[in-house]
């Protein structure tokens, strides 16, 4: 089988394992909360910028359900699409052979081949507008003169990963800083086509700009404040590389910055790894020294940075292969350890085999039995409200939109664009809380009504899990919002 052949294969291959585990498993906490509170266009939205919000909003209208698998579908396609421009880029670095090394690699990193390329999430079309970015920018930096149409496209694809998410300034800023510091490429900065780009992904960005304008620049203050300082953590960048060996796989992880490493000293001589070091350096690095003062630092922050570095990796494996068979069985056991890893999951969301302590896997769990079990009771009408925008999200999406649910935190995210609490004052509100007990509704929303009612709770045929409880409280007349 020719190496262009095995990718197709394995492209297929991987599309059909996450349209089973899409179909297999409920959407997650995240995935829930984005669903819906994203049935509403808008041109931004407070977590993040709109493409994934729009993804799954217009998905879910053109095919008229929000069914996990279809709602997921488009992020799916955006993996597969990610997968073959990985290979693309490794096959322009070194060769064919490398290219496929380096999609296989991206394939079995739990990170970009399970989550990103297939849940509900921002970094899937993220993943795919950085790689388009780079493939565009590998063939402008080519054109002795001229080259707009591969320099627009990669502005095109560069605006198009900011409306993905705030991080893909990043990966712009290493191009630019690529073009510094490539004696041969720093003539580029000479002539308009890197500007117009520049400008191009600026643009298709300001209706992300507009939006914060409008809303009191809520969005990009609250991803900013998580760089907030707190404290010194001496041990924090280790965590997070450690974090980021986990997500990728240690034994991915090592040979990839090992190359990384090995890229950087030969520097810009070589044109094209020193590319694709300064395209994935800045999240690596920034997220890492971020971590020496804030506690908010997620894992997954730094792996936009990582795609840049799988061709680097494919050029190493395709030149270890031949005098290294145990590259080849390393990576067929991988395929076996992440294909039972999914399969020990999606046993236990739909059949709960093993009952775990506070089962985690209600997290993959939907609740949209809640529906009918409100209306059955004639709840359905109420003013209902979650505790949290994690449980808003999850019962929301139950609800498939019936009715608005309110968040009953002054952490409400999204939530808190549309009427919230203060739309209600003086009336009964529901509160559906899939996760708190009667103690703690009471210690949180005592003194908000005039007093709170522990209602029989929603029983609800969650699968592998007949007569699930979900704690009901009807709050009494809401008398001020928000807390005192």
């Amino acid at each position: 089988m020719t190496d262009r052949a095995a990718l197709w294969w394995l492209i297929l291959a991987a599309s059909l394992v996450r349209l089973l585990m899409a179909h297999a498993i409920g959407l997650g906490i995240d995935e829930s909360y984005m669903v819906a509170a994203g049935r509403t266009l808008r041109l931004g939205y407070f977590d993040h910028p709109p493409i994934a919000w729009w993804l799954s909003s217009g998905i879910a209208h053109l095919l008229g359900s929000e069914a996990p698998v279809v709602v997921r579908l488009p992020f799916v396609l955006l993996g597969a699409a990610s997968t073959w421009m990985v290979a693309r880029l490794g096959e322009d670095f070194a060769g064919r052979r490398a290219g496929l090394w380096a999609a296989l690699a991206f394939t079995l990193a739990p990170v970009f081949g399970v989550t990103s390329s297939g849940w509900v999430l921002p970094d899937g079309p993220l993943n795919a507008a950085l790689l388009a970015m780079g493939l565009c920018l590998v063939r402008a930096l080519r054109a002795d003169r001229g080259g707009w149409g591969w320099w627009l496209a990669a502005g095109a694809a560069g605006g198009l990963a900011l409306l993905s998410k705030y991080t893909a300034v990043l990966a712009l800023a290493g191009a630019f800083a690529y073009l510094l510091t490539q004696p041969r490429d720093r003539r580029w900065l000479a002539r308009p086509q890197p500007w117009a780009a520049a400008v191009l992904a600026a643009l298709l960005f300001a209706p992300v700009i507009l939006w914060n304008a409008e809303h009191g620049w809520a969005s990009l203050a609250f991803q900013g404040g998580r760089a907030e300082a707190v404290r010194l953590q001496p041990f924090g960048p280790l965590a997070v590389l450690g974090g980021a060996a986990l997500f990728l796989l240690p034994w991915i992880w090592a040979p990839m910055m090992a190359e990384f490493a090995r890229a950087l000293r030969r520097g810009p001589a070589d044109r094209a790894a020193w590319l694709l070091c300064w395209l994935g350096a800045g999240p690596i690095l920034l997220f890492a020294v971020v971590a020496l003062w804030s506690r908010h630092v997620l894992f997954h922050w730094a792996a936009p940075g990582y795609l840049f570095l799988f061709p680097l990796l494919g050029a190493a494996l395709a030149r270890w292969d031949p005098s290294h068979p145990a590259i080849r069985r390393t990576a067929a056991a991988t395929t076996a350890l992440l294909l039972a890893a999914l399969a020990v999951v999606a046993i236990e969301v739909r059949w709960n085999p093993v009952p775990l302590p506070k089962d985690p896997a209600l997290q993959a769990i939907d609740l949209t039995p809640l529906r009918a079990a409100l209306a059955r009771r004639g709840l359905l009408g109420r003013v209902i409200a979650a505790p949290n925008w994690s449980d808003t999200g999850k019962v929301d999406y139950g609800l498939g939109g019936a009715v608005p649910v309110l968040c009953l935190n002054t952490d409400a995210r999204e939530y808190a664009f549309a009427p919230g609490p203060a739309a209600h004052l003086g009336q009964d509100i529901l509160i559906v809380a899939p996760r708190q007990d009667a103690a703690r509704i009471q210690a949180a929303y005592g003194a908000l009504f005039d007093r709170i009612d522990t209602l029989p709770p929603a029983l609800l045929d969650l699968p592998g899990r007949p007569g699930h409880a979900v704690p009901l409280f009807l709050g009494r007349r809401l008398r001020h919002w928000p807390p005192r």
